[in-house]
This record gives C-alpha cells, structure tokens and sequence, in this order.
C-alpha cells in the first residue's frame, strides 16, 4: 500500500517504534533541548517510512510535552518540565482521597473517551490496542497491573488529540491507579473475578472507541470509573479486592 507521497505505508506500530527511538535520542542527549529536529524528509529517510507515520511519532512526543512544532521553523526539542504537585497530597488511608480522583477521572475522561472516538488514528487506535492485551495479559498471569492499566487510559487520552488530556493524566501521576498505593509493600492482589471485570470494561471502552461511537465510549468510561468507586469503597473496608 502506497501512502500519498508515495512512501510504502507501514503498519501502524511504526509510530510507537518512531516515537520511541526519537525519545531515546532526545534523553541521550544527541537532540538537546532548544535543537531543531531533523525536517520531515529526513526523518523520512532515516527511519524507511512514510511521512504519515513520521508526523504521528511527532505528534505523540508533542503530546508528551517532549517537543514543540513552530510555524515555518520547525520541531524543536523542549527543556525537561517538572510535574506540579497539585496531587502530591493525595492520602490512601482516606477514602474520600481514592475517591475525590477517581470523580475527578470520572468527569475528565468520560469526555476524553467520547473525543478519542472521532479523533483518534489508526496508530492511536493500535497503541490502545496493545496496551488493553498487556493489561488483560498481566491480569490473567496474576502480575501487576497498575502501569499496564495506566498505559491504557492515558492512550486513549493522547487519542483525543488534545495534549492536555494526557497532561492531566500524567499530573494525577500514581494517584491514577489507587490500587498501586493501598498497600506499602507492593500492588493489591486481585481476584479472578476482577481480573474478569477488568477485561469486561476495559474491552467495552475499546470497543466503543473502534466504533468510533463517541456516547458509547462515555458511557463505557464513566461506567467503569463510578463502578471503581464502588470497588473501592469496598476494598478499603476489607483490604480485598473482590469486585
């Protein structure tokens, strides 16, 4: 398949590989902050792919606050930014704590899943993807979950092509994932029942957003996070995750 400047069109896990390796470069050191990065055509050649996928990769580290598009100049790297620590305070012994984030979740990525419906591409949509089968795969192997499930939510915010969706995610940052905090010495086990429930929501979200059903993703995504609520109101009366 031919994309339109005639570069062969590689499957969409190109992005991530793209995206990947400019973001080592970058660390490294062999792009500092306030450089220009290579032009598009370059980019183009260096990696084998087509300008599509180059202009996604782009676009991710963008959203990551990694680089910075100026008109007519160029892609410029962008000084390391320091998280805010307006969550910083956040109290797992309390449950109103677990609970103001996860209402906050609740509003701002209900509206994110119904954006990431209609906007997101078909990388977007393939970084989802991946990052549902780890989370389901880590679910099933009894392992822990909380990064895996991070990594999803916060795909779906950068789908929404709005980079302060994913910038909020990453402000939120461990509080994100409360079952990571509720015990000092490592994540909550989980039962199979949950495990089950997991697959079961994470999936309708997905599902949703690869319909490109904007209501049905809001749905899915406020239901599964007022359903966490639930879960976790019980969880820290009983110190088990069951439901």
């Amino acid at each position: 398949m031919k994309a339109d400047d005639g570069v062969t069109q590689p499957g969409p896990t190109l992005v991530v590989t793209v995206r990947d390796e400019l973001r080592r470069q970058i660390q490294a050191g062999e792009y500092k902050p306030g450089d220009r990065l290579p032009s598009e055509s370059r980019l183009t050649q260096d990696f084998g792919v087509s300008r599509t996928v180059v202009r996604e990769a782009i676009a991710a580290l963008r959203a990551d606050g990694v680089v910075e598009p100026k008109q007519g100049a160029g892609v410029f790297v962008l000084p390391p930014s320091e998280t805010a620590p307006a969550f910083r305070d956040v109290d797992p012994d309390r449950v109103s704590s677990i609970i103001e984030i996860l209402e906050l979740r609740t509003a701002l990525e209900g509206d994110g899943a119904a954006l990431a419906a209609t906007r997101h591409s078909a990388a977007q949509e393939e970084e989802i993807i991946e990052a549902y089968q780890r989370l389901t795969d880590l679910a099933r192997q009894n392992k822990p979950t909380a990064e895996a499930d991070f990594a999803f939510h916060l795909a779906i915010a950068k789908a929404t092509n709005n980079p302060r969706f994913p910038e909020m995610l990453q402000l939120i940052g461990a509080a994100m994932i409360p079952r990571r905090m509720l015990n000092k010495e490592g994540e909550v086990p989980v039962s199979p029942d949950y495990v089950r429930l997991l697959e079961q929501e994470h999936g309708a979200i997905l599902a949703a957003i690869q319909m490109t059903d904007p209501e049905a993703a809001r749905q899915a995504m406020v239901r599964h996070l007022k359903n966490s609520q639930t879960r976790y109101r019980q969880q820290l009366r009983t110190g088990n995750l069951t439901s």
